[in-house]
């Protein structure tokens, strides 16, 4: 897959995320927070203001963190395709 490609599909992938209007589980959440925040470079801190949460993003942010990012998006857009557009 190009890069152009895989960049197009992941940002569709994001646009999808954020217009659904279901709930999603929280597992699938965190695991889609840990692969987009690695897919953008943003290496910050989570910054909820519930430290239960923040610990939460954390591990995900930790289990995720040996993935580059190509993978992190592909994960990304993996997940999507496979998960969340099989809730509807």
């Amino acid at each position: 897959m190009s890069k152009k490609k895989l960049q197009a599909d992941f940002e569709a992938a994001v646009a999808y995320v954020n217009n659904y209007t279901q709930p999603i589980p929280a597992d699938l959440l965190l695991k889609l927070y840990a692969y987009y925040k690695i897919a953008n470079k943003n290496y910050d801190n989570p910054a909820s203001r519930t430290p239960l949460i923040n610990a939460f993003k954390a591990n995900a942010l930790f289990q995720a963190q040996n993935i580059g990012l190509e993978t992190a998006m592909k994960n990304y857009v993996k997940l999507v395709n496979s998960e969340l557009k099989s809730l509807k």
